[in-house]
């Protein structure tokens, strides 16, 4: 233990004897050891961590062939070209450090900034999730080898410590706690090699750490969200409609979408101050799942006339679009050089663009303002963390992507591209509203007025809604309003659903203030569907107070919410209660 002289000086004090338990609840100063004595300090008494406004005691880098320690000299840490600087500054709301990196000749993977410090026993702990979560996410006690991407919070009651890195980093981020301190790590790469920085300094995140006293944990985890987010963009209104994924499952028509637009403007309020919207999802292009995305597959001959058809009827158009995924004939210089990208290739035939081509760049941009130009007022776009780290979120966990194989070019991280991607997006769809799905959040922050932040819902078994839609909405639920709007998913309304189910789920995305979709097959909505969506709608069409989840300590799928000022009780698990077989 030399290198922890606070375990040292304890263990001197009280004998060996002592449990970590009892050591931590003791420990209300820091005590001066070897080394770095002034850095390995105690938080401030009553902190549940260690004080990460000070600076880490050590910092490491990756590079492609060893982990070594970098040498500290005041506020920079440097080995060979290497040169990692932390400075400090306040901000509005708390106190903040940025990491810059100059490497001009040696390419970095990673580097981890490392605080030492005991941490508070008996904390439960919120992270958060690479991209959309998987039914995951939920409040843990410690687990040392647990990621934490992005930010997370720490409770004792009613004290809540926050640690996180600002929204649009250049690197991917996450944390790990244990009880001798707290690392973060900062993912450098670009694809699953090192990235070439050449001349140029990498800001690449500004670390923010705050405390909270009695607020409650989610609204500490709101107040937290709005610290790391400079820019947010919001829709001018609340978000309502409809979707036909779950009950077409891509098996749709021009006329079909016809017929939809007709029932959801007939279940809107009778008020042209905010119409609903339908989305057109995947389907409508000539490729399943694919693109192009310059027409419609045959049963969508006309996608402009569809839109303007759709706008007489009163629902606002929306499309879905899979942009960097496409059919097509392209040079192979567009094409993505990874492991994923020769899969997708292999087993669908279908091309994966690398948008750190310029030629790639401006086809997007070019894709997005036809949608735009047919008439769409939401684009939906997918699958673009999947199509560039080959991993869907729950499997990138601290590798991120597959080893050995870069972007066309080097000079950027994996997170600047992908950044670089949505201002893409952003730029050719102009003011057309944007829904990010399989989007990284905390890169699409400032960018796309909505994320869809959990995997998706079902309109064929009601344990996948639960899993992920519930979860997703109670704990990405303090997002909304600081980084997007938060779009939990669809009420996917079909006959194989139970209504008794879809009924609350319906009831609660209305209620919660977040944005609400409706995916309804026709031959599963009587009067008494028809009278719930009114109501939903005429809800949903107003601004709403955000919902709170109230036991969401001790369920990942909360039944008690606070909604509209009143205490809402649901009943998801019913007498047969979950299905560990059900999709």
């Amino acid at each position: 233990m030399a290198d922890l002289p606070w375990k040292n000086a304890m263990l001197t004090d009280f004998g060996n004897s002592l449990s970590r338990r009892g050591l931590l609840g003791s420990l209300t100063a820091g005590v001066a050891g070897a080394g770095h004595a002034a850095q390995t300090r105690q938080p401030p008494e009553h902190s549940l961590l260690v004080d990460l406004s000070r600076g880490p005691d050590s910092v490491l880098i990756q590079t492609e062939s060893t982990f070594e320690n970098l040498e500290r000299h005041r506020d920079e840490w440097n080995r060979g070209d290497v040169v990692v600087r932390i400075e400090g500054h306040e901000s509005s709301h708390e106190p903040q450090r940025t990491v810059r990196i100059r490497s001009p000749k040696t390419a970095p993977h990673r580097l981890r900034l490392r605080w030492l410090g005991p941490t508070a026993s008996g904390l439960s702990y919120l992270g958060d999730a690479w991209e959309r979560s998987y039914g995951d996410l939920g409040w843990r006690p410690l687990e040392p080898e647990r990621i934490l991407p992005w930010h997370f919070l720490a409770a004792s009651g009613t004290q809540i410590a926050a640690c996180g890195v600002k929204t649009n980093p250049s690197a991917f981020c996450f944390w790990q706690i244990d009880p001798d301190g707290v690392s973060l790590w900062l993912d450098l790469r670009n694809g699953g090699t090192g990235v070439q920085l050449g001349k140029r300094e990498l800001v690449a995140a500004t670390i923010v750490q705050a405390s909270y006293r009695n607020v409650s944990p989610f609204n500490a985890a709101r107040q937290f969200c709005r610290a790391l987010c400079d820019r947010r963009r919001m829709p001018a209104s609340p978000v309502y409609g409809g979707n036909n994924w779950y009950y077409a499952y891509g098996k749709s028509s021009a006329d079909d979408i016809r017929s939809d637009s007709e029932r959801i403007a007939s279940w809107a309020p009778a008020t042209e101050a905010n119409r609903p919207f339908m989305v057109i999802d995947d389907g409508w292009q000539p490729n399943a799942t694919a693109g192009p995305w310059d027409r419609g597959a045959p049963q969508f001959p006309d996608m402009a006339k569809l839109a303007a058809d759709m706008r007489r009827i009163g629902v606002r158009a929306g499309i879905w679009t899979r942009p960097l995924f496409t059919k097509e004939n392209v040079p192979e210089s567009w094409r993505l050089q990874s492991p994923n990208a020769r899969t997708q290739f292999d087993e669908h035939r279908g091309v994966t663009l690398d948008p750190t081509i310029p030629a790639v760049r401006r086809r997007v941009e070019e894709d997005m303002r036809r949608l735009a130009g047919w008439g769409y007022e939401l684009i939906k776009h997918d699958f673009s963390t999947f199509d560039l780290m080959g991993r869907w979120g729950f499997t990138m966990d601290a590798a991120i992507t597959d080893a050995g194989w870069s972007f066309a070019d080097r000079s950027r991280t994996n997170a600047e591209i992908i950044r670089s991607l949505y201002e893409a997006i952003r730029e050719g769809a102009g003011d057309v509203m944007i829904t990010g799905c399989n989007t990284v959040g905390h890169l699409s922050a400032g960018l796309f007025e909505m994320q869809r932040t959990g995997d998706d819902t079902s309109g064929r078994g009601w344990n996948r809604t639960r899993k992920m839609g519930v979860n997703t909405l109670a704990f990405r639920a303090p997002q909304h309003g600081a980084f997007f709007a938060v779009d939990a998913d669809c009420v996917g309304l079909t006959n194989q659903v139970p209504w008794k189910y879809n009924r609350q789920w319906l009831d609660l995305l209305a209620r919660a203030g977040v944005p609400l979709f409706v995916s309804a097959a026709p031959n599963a909505v009587g009067p008494e569907q028809r009278s719930a969506i009114r109501a939903a709608f005429e809800t949903a069409s107003i601004a709403q107070p955000l919902g709170e989840p109230l036991d969401w300590n001790n369920n990942t799928e909360p039944e008690h919410w606070r909604l509209q000022g009143k205490v809402v009780a649901y009943d998801w698990f019913g007498a047969d209660g979950v299905s560990p077989f059900a999709g």
